[in-house]
This record gives C-alpha cells, sequence and structure tokens, in this order.
C-alpha cells in the first residue's frame, strides 16, 4: 500500500477570490497565480488544501467527482507547480492528529515519495535538532530545505530516535502510535534528509560520507543559516527593532576610569614618508617574537589611531552611524577594543579601553589576575612561552548590530573581526612592530575582566602587538 501523505498550503499561502469574480487567486509574498474560470472542484481542492489539507487520493476524488477525468491531469500540473515553489505542506497523521509536518524552506526542497525498508534500523542525524519557536517545537538540520513541525508524540518519536530504531520498534514506543504511521513518519524524516539508514553493523557514524565528516554541527549550522539558500529568515537590513527599542550608539558611553591622551600622528607627512603599499603587503606577516626594547605609548597611540580611530559622526534616522579606518556593514561598527598591557614603555601594565572618538584610553584596571590570565591565556593561543606585550581584545556590542540585521548579524561581525585583523596587520607593518591575531580567546575570563554583560558584549577577537 503507498504511503499517503496529508497535502496542504504554508500558513504563509494566500487565497483570494476577488468579489464577483470568478477567478481564485493564490499568493505568497510578490509570487501570485491566478486560475481565471476555475472549476467546482479545483475550487474546492484549493480551499481544502488552505483550510487543513487532504490526501492526495482525497484530492484526486474531489477533481474527478466534480469536474471529470479530464481536470485530474490538470490538477496533476497545479500540484507539481506548486510542490516547485515550495507551497507544499506535507504531515503525518495519527487519529486525525498531525505529528509532524514538513514546511518547505525553499523552492529547492524536493517531497519525493519513497518506500523505507521496514526491518532496516534509522536513527536521528547528528547534525539535526529541534527547538521552540513561536509555541511550536521544531526540527531543523542544515542538510535540508525544510523543517519539521511536532506535537508531542511527534517529538516523542525524534527522541526514540537517538539510538537506532526499525520501524515496528519505533512505533511500540509510542502508544497509539501503528506500524503504518511509524513507517510514514521515518519515511518524512528520510526524504527531510533529519535522519539515516544504519548500516547492518549498528554503525551510527556517518563519517562515511568523507565530505560530512569533516564538518562539526555549529560550523555547517552556522554557516547554512548566515547564507541565502537553506532557510527562509530574513537577512536584508530590516531594522526590526526601529520603534520598539532604541539602537545603542555609534560611540559606547565613556566607562569610569583615568584618561590617557594618545599621540596623534601627522597622516600627510606619513604618506609622503611610509613604506610602498606593495611592500607592507609583502611584508606583513604574524610575529610571535619580539624584541627587547618595548613598544612604547608613543606607538601605540599612532597605531590605534592609523586603525581604528573614528573619523566621522553622522546621524540618520535609523541612528547614528560612523567612519573608521577599516570597513563596517551598514557604517555600524559594533566593535571596541581593550589593550591589555603587559609591557608598554610609558604605560602602566593593566587593562584600558580605547575611546576611539576622542582617541584616549581609559584605565579599567592596574595589573591583576584577570588581566595576567588574558595575556597567558594569548601566550598560549600563540604557542609561545610568556605573555605578549600588549593584547587588543576585540569585544563587541552585539545589539549594535542584531537591531539592524537578523540572520546574517554574527557572521556579518565575524567578517568585521577579520577587516579589522588585517587592517591592524598592514598598520603595524608599516610601522614595523610585531603583529599576530589569534584564533581564540576566553570569551568568558574576558567578561570577568572587565565587569560586562556577557550578552550585551564579549570579546569575538584578539591580536597581539609589540616592537620587532
Amino acid at each position: 500500500m503507498p504511503l499517503e501523505f496529508l497535502l496542504s498550503f504554508r500558513k504563509d499561502i494566500c487565497l483570494i477570490k476577488p468579489t464577483e469574480s470568478e477567478q481564485f487567486i493564490l499568493q505568497s509574498g510578490e509570487r501570485k497565480l491566478t486560475f481565471k474560470n476555475a472549476q467546482t472542484g479545483l475550487k474546492i481542492a484549493l480551499k481544502t488544501l488552505k483550510t487543513g489539507g487532504a490526501t492526495l487520493s482525497h484530492l484526486k476524488n474531489t477533481i474527478h467527482e466534480n469536474d471529470g477525468f479530464e481536470a485530474l491531469q490538470k490538477f496533476h500540473y497545479y500540484l507539481k507547480k506548486f510542490a516547485s515553489l515550495g507551497w507544499l505542506c506535507y504531515s503525518v497523521l495519527s487519529d486525525e492528529t498531525k505529528i509532524a509536518t514538513v514546511i518547505p524552506l525553499t523552492s529547492d526542497f524536493e517531497f519525493t515519495v519513497q518506500k523505507v525498508p521496514v526491518e532496516a534500523k534509522y536513527v536521528l542525524s547528528r547534525f539535526a535538532y529541534s527547538h521552540q519557536v513561536a509555541g511550536e517545537t521544531l526540527l531543523e538540520s542544515p542538510l535540508s530545505f525544510a523543517q519539521i513541525i511536532l506535537d508531542w508524540r511527534g517529538a516523542a518519536l525524534i527522541a526514540a530516535l537517538s539510538t537506532p530504531q526499525n520501524i515496528s520498534q519505533l512505533s511500540a514506543e509510542i502508544p497509539g502510535i501503528s506500524s503504518e504511521t511509524a513507517e510514514q513518519f521515518i519515511s518524512l524524516l528520510f526524504i527531510s534528509k533529519m535522519l539515516f539508514q544504519v548500516a547492518e553493523n549498528d554503525n551510527i557514524d556517518e563519517s562515511e560520507n568523507t565530505t560530512l565528516a569533516q564538518w562539526e554541527f555549529h560550523d555547517l549550522l552556522f554557516h547554512t543559516r548566515s547564507r541565502v539558500g537553506r532557510h527562509a529568515n530574513p537577512t536584508d537590513g530590516t531594522f526590526r527593532f526601529l520603534g520598539k527599542i532604541e539602537p545603542l550608539p555609534a560611540v559606547k558611553p565613556p566607562m569610569l576610569g583615568d584618561l590617557i591622551n594618545l599621540y596623534k600622528p601627522d597622516l600627510d607627512n606619513l604618506k609622503l614618508t611610509d613604506i610602498p603599499f606593495t611592500q607592507v603587503l609583502e611584508r606583513r606577516k604574524s610575529i610571535r617574537e619580539w624584541g627587547d626594547k618595548p613598544i612604547t605609548l608613543h606607538q601605540l597611540g599612532e597605531f590605534l589611531y592609523r586603525s581604528a580611530r573614528i573619523k566621522d559622526i553622522f546621524p540618520s534616522e535609523f541612528g547614528e552611524f560612523s567612519s573608521r579606518p577599516y570597513p563596517s556593514g551598514g557604517a555600524i561598527y559594533e566593535l571596541e577594543i581593550y589593550p591589555v598591557v603587559n609591557i608598554c614603555q610609558g604605560l602602566d601594565s593593566g587593562l584600558y579601553h580605547y575611546r576611539p572618538e576622542s582617541h584616549q584610553l581609559c584605565r579599567q584596571s592596574l595589573q591583576n589576575e584577570a588581566v595576567e590570565m588574558l595575556l597567558k591565556d594569548a601566550g598560549m593561543s600563540m604557542g609561545v612561552d610568556g605573555m605578549p606585550p600588549i593584547l587588543l581584545v576585540i569585544s563587541a556590542r552585539f545589539q549594535r548590530i542584531a537591531w539592524k540585521y537578523e540572520s546574517i548579524a554574527y557572521a556579518l561581525l565575524l567578517k568585521h573581526v577579520g577587516v579589522l585583523y588585517q587592517t591592524m596587520y598592514l598598520v603595524a607593518t608599516a610601522m614595523n612592530l610585531a603583529p599576530c591575531g589569534l584564533g581564540g580567546g576566553n570569551s568568558d575570563l574576558f567578561v570577568k575582566a572587565v565587569g560586562c554583560d556577557y550578552y550585551a558584549e564579549t570579546s569575538v577577537g584578539e591580536f597581539a602587538l609589540g616592537s620587532c
């Protein structure tokens, strides 16, 4: 007996019947399908798909009984069109209740019904995950072009599939779940790439696919959710909190602490005396050894001025924006710089915050256990004995960028860290200093040292600096 799923339209599909017109219109966003002089059976089928759904057999019977045999071929064409647009959802029923519903996220999703081997064992993919959204439990995976809404029985079946199960075993897990329902459920998940068939030796490792084996769960998820293609989330500047939450200012409010004025270089003179740009690019490299003569406060001031100062602040209807030496999406500039000083001629050891608008350092603390731990952690990350002369901890005021952007906010933030790294590398090379971007750092340790809210601002990058 072939598997029959309940077919229905996505919730966002509108069914419109203009007043005093024989037309029926299906619309989703900017896409619209118009049915002129729709026959009775087609009208009923479209309304059924919108209001609750029905099996393919039921829909075909409706068309056949009301519009005749010849209308069936055209209806099949319509269904293929709906599927190609990603408008059709597919559900598994138990006791007339949907326990799992597949919702296409893009038009690339293909739902090809296939019988699964009954005696084979299946297990949930290591990339699949469930979470709650708007009161519903969703099952998603970066491997899939769809998401699945689960009721409590569907969620319980998912939990059972954390270990290999065949269809009879799975149906025995939850009261009231028949073997036929369990088979449909397995097929639904298999089509949606939420699970896979276990090898005969009960090997549940997906590493047979050597490409997937080299992806971590969180890396693949982050990649697919911050790029267009496998989700339906907004990726533009949506300004979703406009009128609800005030945006953070372009400049972080002053922190408490002694202020230290920094040296401002003569940029016109540097244009004449700096080494050529191509030479800077060719010489740029990470340096993990430092000269005997420590870096000076004068050099640190020039370095920060050339790489990270605010050149201009300008208002707009969406809040303040600024201009700095490195690029930033939407001119938002959510990154902050905290110099952690080990050895610097003319500057006490300790933790400082760089104020890019006034080109000053604001002392947060002198050398203490937290400061030393940040420096030691950086040394270990660099693979060197001891601590770097200066560690520039780059933090992010997350809400500054998330106020405008949604899906791409964190990915964009990391791009900003990258361009700031490169700007720092080039400036340090031009100044004959020793730069080194770090691959990781301890964000919780930074929060303890500064005393900020982890979810409002914490570290996203580290950059070591010293003399050559």
